[in-house]
């Protein structure tokens, strides 16, 4: 039988599952890359580009946000969740609507922590720092059990 799917051999050569303390740790080390990549550009752009000021500081961290999630969907697609589905535009639509979604809630929680937490040298970071955590939590969550989710024993 000859496999019609140019990921077939690489997905056959692959254990279907590092397993969830794998998965986790992966996730940890690229999602510390990719947030040093979005707190880069968001820095850059507060600092250097003038967007420290409402509204461009929203710009700013929608821009950084989407740099450093697209990062992180290609590097946890390719060594963290590598076991699960590989469905094509499904794949990608679920990708689309799960940042989307994070999106807002990481630029809504950075708004809401400018609005709540005192004016001070660190303000900024501080800011960045809870909106990706909690978009981080969200994005691991639904990474794992919804958009790369691993077939069940009776869909193979």
């Amino acid at each position: 039988m000859v496999a019609t799917d140019p990921q077939a051999d690489i997905a056959a050569a692959q254990p279907s599952s590092i397993g969830l303390l794998g998965q986790l740790i992966r996730f940890a080390l690229i999602g510390g890359f990719c947030a040093l990549i979005d707190l880069g550009t968001y820095t850059l752009l507060t600092q250097v580009a003038g967007m420290a000021t409402s509204p461009w500081v929203d710009v700013a961290r929608a821009i950084s946000f989407i740099v450093g999630t697209t990062t992180a969907f290609f590097l946890n697609r390719k060594f963290t969740f590598s076991g699960g589905r590989r469905d094509g535009k499904a794949q990608v639509g679920s990708f689309v609507l799960l940042y989307t979604v994070t999106f807002f809630v990481a630029v809504g929680v950075n708004q809401l922590m400018l609005q709540v937490l005192p004016e001070s040298a660190w303000q900024h970071t501080l800011c960045w720092a809870v909106s990706q955590a909690t978009a981080t939590v969200i994005n691991f969550v639904m990474l794992k059990w919804v958009v790369f989710r691993e077939p069940s024993t009776e869909e193979n």
